[in-house]
C-alpha cells in the first residue's frame, strides 16, 4: 500500500527543507580559497585617531573588509581606542563576554556594577560582560580597548554570565614583571621576551579571560625576533618605539627562516595595527632604547579548541 502525504504534511516539509543546500566537498571546504569568505586584511591605526577631541569610541572598525556586521577589527574581536576628556565620563555596555583595556595616558575611575578601583597610565584591567561600566577620567584619559562581541553576535547570543571580575594589572607590576623576564639569562635565547596576562579563573589556557589574552611584551634595542605564526588574530598596540623599529609580515618562510615577500609596519608610539591569523610575524628594533607591544588576541578561545597552533620558525 502506497504512502500517501496529506497536503498539510507537504507543506509542513516544503517548509522544514527549504533552507537546506548540498556542496560537493573539494570546491567548498576552504571558503578562504574560494573567496567566500574573506582574509582579515592588514591595518594600521594612528595615535591621530584619539590624540583630541571630544569624548567619544573610536571603533577600528573593518567590517566592511570582513562581510560581517560592525563594529570588528576581526571576525571575533573589536578593537577602539577611547578617549574620556577632563572631568567627563564614557559607558561601555557591548553584548560581549570579554573586555580588556591598556590606559595610554590619563587617570579616572572605573565603576562596574559593585566593582570599582582606579586607573592609570601603563594599567590593564579587564571587565565582564552582562553588565555596564563607567570610565570616569579625573585628567583627560586615552585607552586602548578590545572586546569579543563580533564573536557573540556571529553565534547569536547575548545575556552573557560573567565568568570572571573586572580585575586590575597595575602598571608597577606588570613592569616589574616584564624587567624580570627581560633581565633573566636565557632572555636572549627566546623567540620573545614578554609576560602574559593571566586570570586565575582560567588555569588551563593561562589567559587574560577565556576568549582574550593579552602579552606585555619588549623588544630589546638592537636585536630581531625571530618569526612566529599562530591560528589566533593579534590586534597590536606599539606603547613606546621609535623610527627604526618596525614588523615584518608574510605568509610563507624561505629556506633560511625570513618571511618571503614581507609587508613592513612601521611602528609609531600609540599606534595599533592588525597581524591577521596564521601570518609569520617578526619584529626589529634597530635603536638604542627599549620598544613596547602589547598584542591582544582570541588567544583564550583558541588555546581551550586547540587550534592555536603557535609555531616558531628555527
Amino acid at each position: 500500500m502506497l504512502n500517501r502525504t496529506s497536503p498539510a504534511t507537504l507543506a509542513e516539509t516544503s517548509n522544514a527543507t527549504r533552507d537546506a543546500e548540498y556542496f560537493e566537498y573539494t570546491s567548498s571546504a576552504n571558503p578562504i580559497g574560494a573567496k567566500l569568505i574573506s582574509r582579515v586584511p592588514f591595518r594600521n591605526f594612528a595615535p591621530s585617531l584619539y590624540a583630541d577631541g571630544a569624548t567619544r569610541v573610536v571603533p577600528l572598525d573593518l567590517s566592511a573588509e570582513l562581510g560581517c556586521p560592525g563594529p570588528a577589527t576581526g571576525p571575533g574581536l573589536s578593537a577602539s581606542f577611547l578617549r574620556i576628556n577632563t572631568g567627563e565620563t564614557l559607558t561601555l555596555d557591548p553584548n560581549a563576554t570579554s573586555q580588556l583595556c591598556y590606559v595610554i595616558s590619563g587617570n579616572g575611575e572605573l565603576t562596574q556594577g559593585e566593582a570599582g578601583f582606579p586607573f592609570a597610565q601603563g594599567d590593564f584591567f579587564t571587565l565582564p560582560g552582562g553588565t555596564a561600566a563607567q570610565l570616569a577620567a579625573h585628567a583627560a584619559a586615552t585607552l586602548y580597548y578590545v572586546n569579543d562581541a563580533p564573536l557573540l553576535t556571529y553565534l547569536g547570543t547575548s545575556g552573557v554570565q560573567a565568568r570572571f571580575a573586572a580585575t586590575l594589572y597595575p602598571a608597577a607590576r606588570a613592569q616589574a614583571e616584564l624587567r624580570k623576564v627581560a633581565e633573566d639569562g636565557h632572555a636572549s635565547l627566546r623567540n620573545r621576551v614578554s609576560v602574559l596576562m593571566g586570570n586565575t579563573n582560567f588555569p588551563q589556557t593561562r589567559t587574560v579571560t577565556h576568549v582574550l589574552w593579552a602579552m606585555f611584551g619588549i623588544v630589546p634595542p638592537h636585536s630581531v625576533q625571530k618569526p612566529h605564526r599562530h591560528q589566533s588574530i593579534a590586534l597590536d598596540f606599539i606603547a613606546g618605539g621609535n623610527p627604526g623599529v618596525y614588523t615584518l609580515v608574510g605568509k610563507e618562510l624561505d629556506e633560511n627562516g625570513d618571511i618571503v615577500n614581507p609587508t613592513r609596519v612601521d611602528w609609531e608610539t600609540g599606534m595599533a595595527f592588525v597581524t591577521p591569523p596564521g601570518y609569520w610575524h617578526a619584529h626589529f628594533n634597530e635603536t638604542n632604547e627599549n620598544a613596547y607591544v602589547i598584542p591582544i588576541q582570541d588567544a583564550g578561545l583558541q588555546t581551550y579548541l586547540r587550534t592555536l597552533d603557535i609555531r616558531f620558525a628555527q
